[in-house]
């Protein structure tokens, strides 16, 4: 049996040093979406209302539940083979090697963008309407919460299966990103594999570029040798 467990948060703000007011997860298990379950945590700090306002999570809705602290760890499992996020930068910030006792974490928004590159964009949910996956509508609308985006993120990870394996979609994960399309520039709106020479390798010669940019331009440069 192979089980991979999709994890999503909530949280007060982007960093590592706020705080969790909701975990999620949904379990892939021999290409079976199980779940989703979620809990809220009491983040110890008010929620800012700008983020009340995405995720409609109040300061009352958590006043009685307990630290995120120690509800992190329900969403951990021996038997879990793997883990997946669709932006695994984000989770990782909770959910961190030492946590995940070095187990894989999979982004599924960078193996998105090498699978599908004439995808409109790459959100879990325009994956989700563009891939027309078979998610339960009743599940999955309750956008930016836990456990409805986790739950999608598991069928993404699904599908995204269906091309590659496992050990693939980690290598990928472990990687930058690699972009599909140029977002800045003369060559803005461009597939990268038409960017000329000349300009990828100045890219490469910026010292303040984008990781993930300078990733593509040397992938593309290699591949065109």
């Amino acid at each position: 049996m192979t089980m991979i467990r999709c994890i999503d948060v909530v949280s007060t703000g982007l960093l590592a040093t706020d705080k969790l007011v909701e975990i999620g997860s949904a379990d892939l298990v021999d290409g079976e979406v199980v779940g989703p379950s979620s809990r809220l945590c009491n983040p110890g700090v008010p929620i800012p209302p700008e983020l009340s306002a995405i995720h409609h999570i109040t300061d009352e809705d958590v006043a009685d539940a307990p630290p995120w602290e120690q509800v992190l760890p329900l969403f951990l499992n021996d038997s879990v083979d793997a883990y997946a996020a669709h932006n695994r930068q984000f989770e990782a910030q909770w959910f961190t090697a030492a946590i995940l006792k070095n187990k894989p974490l999979v982004c599924t928004y960078r193996c998105a963008l090498r699978i599908w590159t004439n995808s409109p964009s790459y959100s879990n949910q325009v994956l989700r309407y563009w891939l027309k996956l078979d998610c339960d509508r009743s599940i999955a609308r309750d956008v930016h919460r836990a456990g409805p985006d986790a739950y999608v993120t598991a069928f993404l990870l699904r599908e995204e299966l269906k091309h590659a394996s496992v050990e693939q979609l980690i290598e990928w994960s472990n990687q930058p990103a690699l972009l599909p399309r140029v977002m800045f520039g003369k060559y803005r709106g461009k597939l990268w594999t038409e960017v000329e020479r000349s300009y990828l390798e100045w890219l490469l010669k910026q010292p303040d570029m984008n990781e993930d940019v300078k990733f593509t331009a040397k992938h593309h440069l290699e591949a065109a040798r």
